[in-house]
């Protein structure tokens, strides 16, 4: 085995390229790339926010960052599905490691992620988040459209996320509101796919229904995503709890009657023609798992949105 080796998170030489850790061994990071804070010649940066003190039901999501990568530990080093490429052969994909939270004052949380997040889009990076609950979506919009101006959003959840809010709150369900409000998103090109709840409003955020979804298949759904976005600088959120509690089990506020892994994956590798400018998968709370189920469908939808940045030639959009 002269040709291969270990740890490829802080031996590798190269930002790009296969490692060769066996799934079972090795320092994890995300797919296995290289830990470092240098985004120096990064196409891609991974980035947790291990953050989730804006639950209504069940905490635990703080543990996400570290399932998500560790479940991403399963995928070979052959070219990945459905993208049947090498992710890694040309574009440059960094694990950035974890933001830095102070989890006694979370007043400071929103501007702390903004900010951090701010550096790393600066640098020209695609940026994509591992949450964390749903809460960290809020000031990841704000960075984002700081760079891209006023954004469509793409939110695949059982939850619209409306509910009222000062504009003070910490709370996971009232982001979406808030960022209508605010003028970060914009709810003419925006779409909620998977929606099984209600709240007291829609903010004229297009819906697609659990129902609805069940009936579709996933190229509608997908066509329905692009035709809603049209041009705009997209950001897709994805929260795990769009799943059926059947592939997603391991979620702090899990809904009956949902999609499965395999149609939301087929939703997600369509949308290639969306103007992607950010994305991220949230609510992974793996205390509530079972053999990784959940872990391995956020694993799956990150390394879907590498596949997708790919796909379009590695470097993100470029800055309004």
């Amino acid at each position: 085995m002269p040709s291969k080796s270990i740890d490829h998170a802080i031996t590798a030489r190269s930002l790009t390229g296969a490692a060769s850790d066996p799934t079972y061994a090795g320092v994890l990071s995300f797919m296995r790339r290289k830990y470092t804070k240098n985004l120096k010649g990064a196409d891609v940066a991974v980035w947790g926010i291990p953050f989730d003190a804006a639950v209504s039901n069940r905490p635990g999501a703080r543990f996400g960052p570290q399932a998500i990568r560790r479940a991403s530990a399963i995928f070979d080093n052959d070219p990945q599905y459905p993208f049947d490429r090498d992710l890694f052969a040309q574009m440059a994909v960094i694990d950035y490691g974890d933001c830095l939270l102070d989890y006694g004052d979370h007043r400071k949380t929103p501007a702390a992620i903004e900010r951090q997040a701010g550096k790393i889009l600066k640098s020209g990076a695609f940026l994509v988040s591992l949450g964390g609950d749903h809460f960290v979506t809020w000031p990841l919009l704000r960075a984002h459209a700081a760079r891209h101006g006023r954004l469509a959003l793409v939110q695949f959840d059982a939850h619209q996320d409306t509910w009222p809010d000062d504009g003070n709150r910490i709370d996971h369900g009232s982001f979406v509101g808030r960022a209508v409000r605010d003028e970060i998103i914009d709810p003419d090109h925006s779409i909620q796919v998977g929606i099984r709840t209600h709240a007291p409003e829609d903010c004229g955020i297009e819906i697609l229904l659990g129902h609805q979804i069940e009936e579709m298949t996933a190229s509608e759904i997908a066509a329905a995503i692009l035709k809603r976005v049209g041009a705009r600088p997209a950001y897709i959120t994805f929260d795990i709890d769009c799943l059926d509690p059947a592939f997603a089990p391991g979620t702090g506020t899990p809904v009956a009657g949902g999609p499965s892994s395999a149609k939301m994956l087929s939703v997600l590798a369509k949308l290639g023609k969306l103007n992607m400018v950010g994305a991220d998968v949230v609510e992974v709370a793996p205390a509530y798992d079972h053999a990784d189920i959940t872990a391995i469908a956020g694993a799956s939808i990150a390394m879907h949105y590498l596949g997708l940045v790919a796909a379009k030639g590695a470097r993100a959009p470029a800055a309004r």
